[in-house]
Order: C-alpha cells, then sequence, then structure tokens
C-alpha cells in the first residue's frame, strides 16, 4: 500500500514482464477520499507487444496512513473515452 498520493500507480509485474504499464496519470482530487484518473496499456502475450492505450478512474480511501482503492471504472476503448468527454463537456457547456 502507499503512503503518498503520488505514489500510487497502475503498473503491474508478472514474471518479469511489466503487464501493466502506466503511461501518465492525473490526480482529480486530494485528500482522505483521492481520485486519479490513469492511461495505461496492457501486454499481449500472444502478440508480445502492448495494446492501445487504456483509461481507469480510480478511488481511493486513506486509512491508517495507506491508500486502498476502494473503486475503479475502467473505460475500454478510444470510443468509450470520446463518448465521457463529449457527454460532461456537453452538460458543462449548459452552465
Amino acid at each position: 500500500m502507499s503512503e503518498k498520493v503520488e505514489d500510487l500507480s497502475v503498473t503491474y509485474t508478472e514474471d518479469g514482464i511489466e503487464t501493466t504499464k502506466e503511461l501518465d496519470k492525473v490526480i482529480l482530487s486530494k485528500g482522505s477520499w483521492t481520485t486519479i484518473i490513469f492511461r495505461y496499456q496492457e501486454w499481449d502475450r500472444a502478440k508480445e507487444a502492448y495494446g492501445p492505450d487504456k483509461y481507469s478512474i480510480r478511488r481511493y480511501q486513506k486509512r491508517n496512513g495507506e491508500y486502498r482503492q476502494q473503486s475503479k471504472f475502467n473505460i475500454s476503448s478510444r470510443a468509450q473515452a470520446q463518448g465521457l468527454i463529449d457527454a460532461l463537456q456537453g452538460w458543462i457547456g449548459e452552465d
């Protein structure tokens, strides 16, 4: 578990291979509840290459000095990401 928000990551290594490679992250909120959006790629063993970019929004709660993941929403495709962007821009533009 991580003690600092900046150390939270989706990077994962299995059998010496970085199967989930974090490309970037944006901290959306900090505090006892923290929200981060990650940009990452997953290793495709069959192709021996990383796949397309994916995105994940994750919520962490700080307890006893450590952040623990409480929930996540994975954005599975570029099209789904664009749909999310379009919806938010439409709603924000209404104000």
